[in-house]
């Protein structure tokens, strides 16, 4: 979206920041109203507006309920969108799929997770699938992100003539191993030339397969002295992680970076060796293939990932990822890796992701709207 806001599309966003437990004590999360934001892309413009909403556990979702119902509804008189596009959630998107459907707006869902699975709470499991499918059987057309995505689609009774898929891009100006001093990168965190560097971003759960891994490299001390894991992010599961590395006293072999801005990225995953997604798989990964795969492959990296079904389905067997059963078998995987393996698999991972560039992706992302555009 961002992308999009610099090529002269008018954005407003409408959401939810599930991180609400950072912020400072209160009972109520006012209402937030920003122009002109942008996360990753100087001279985008995005206006962002959450909603309020009570910041107690359960009533967050419930409150929300009626505070997004009205925000839509109002932002939809004041904005006059051509195109409503819900991006993965329930709530807000089904308020969105509603009234667009009154006021015959266009409706898009652009669906990369297991929405119904990830971060709902259980008892509203029945009630997430419920409005998934209401969503999808009001949409016009609905856009994921890799095959594995639109197989669960379908099981979801959506149209598969309505499906498009539309995967994740790379900002080569960005994603640039030339751009980058890997060896900067390492004398800071204090790695050295000779270590061999794991590395893992993102959001940390506790089915992230990282405890695992640092478990294994607790018990194969002896075996992989030059061995380092290089961990980007936080999350619900980064606490007991960081106590974990602490407990096990191998804070120099296990680096917790927390939350890095976002051009510091590139320069950590050029720092790196070898990335990792080591996850669990389960209900809410089994489908999904995370933007940073593409993000690793960019920086030529070998990639060891869980066999999940949609990785498989989207990178096949010799695209520079390669496969473990589960989290516990990375570190002798890597083990089992020789020099040649894994520059072997640097230049197949260089050579697969070329065609990754958001600038094609948005001009097919473009595409597809304009033809439903014109056709409603």
């Amino acid at each position: 979206m961002e992308l999009m806001s610099k090529r002269g599309h008018e954005i407003l966003v409408i959401g939810f920041d599930q991180l609400w437990k950072d912020e400072k004590f209160s009972i109520i999360s006012k209402r937030i109203d920003n122009i002109n934001v942008n996360r990753f892309y100087s001279g985008a413009s995005i206006h962002y507006i959450r909603p309020a909403f009570i910041k107690i556990p359960i009533l967050d979702y419930i409150s929300f309920s009626f505070s997004s119902f009205f925000e839509i509804r109002k932002n939809i008189k004041q904005f006059k969108p051509d195109v409503i596009i819900g991006f993965s959630s329930v709530i807000s998107n089904y308020w969105g799929a509603i009234l667009a459907k009154r006021k015959t707006i266009p409706y898009t869902y652009y669906w990369y997770d297991i929405v119904h699975v990830l971060n709902i709470p259980k008892p509203f499991g029945p009630v997430a699938i419920f409005l998934e499918k209401e969503i999808i059987k009001k949409s016009n057309i609905i856009f994921t992100i890799n095959k594995g995505l639109t197989d669960s689609l379908i099981e979801l009774n959506a149209d598969s003539h309505l499906i498009h898929v539309v995967p994740g891009g790379i900002d080569f100006n960005r994603f640039d191993l030339l751009k980058v001093n890997p060896l900067a990168i390492r004398e800071k965190y204090g790695i050295s030339k000779d270590d061999l560097v794991l590395f893992f971003m993102g959001w940390i759960y506790d089915f992230s397969g990282l405890k695992e891994i640092v478990l294994d490299m607790v018990n194969n001390k002896e075996r992989t002295p030059h061995l380092k894991l290089l961990i980007v992010g936080e999350g619900d599961y980064y606490p007991e992680l960081k106590n974990i590395v602490q407990s096990n006293t191998i804070t120099d072999r296990v680096i917790l970076t927390g939350k890095r801005p976002y051009d510091e990225i590139p320069g950590l995953i050029g720092a790196a060796d070898i990335c990792l997604l080591p996850v669990y798989n389960n209900e809410i990964m089994r489908d999904i293939v995370p933007i940073k795969m593409y993000e690793y492959l960019a920086m030529h990296k070998p990639v060891i990932a869980t066999r999940l079904p949609g990785i498989v389905l989207e990178f096949g067997m010799s695209n520079g990822v390669m496969y473990v059963n589960t989290p516990y078998d990375i570190v002798n995987k890597v083990l089992s890796l020789s020099e040649y393996e894994i520059n072997q698999s640097s230049v197949e991972a260089k050579n697969f992701i070329e065609n990754y560039s958001w600038d094609k992706i948005i001009d097919h992302f473009e595409n597809i709207l304009d033809k439903m555009l014109c056709e409603s």
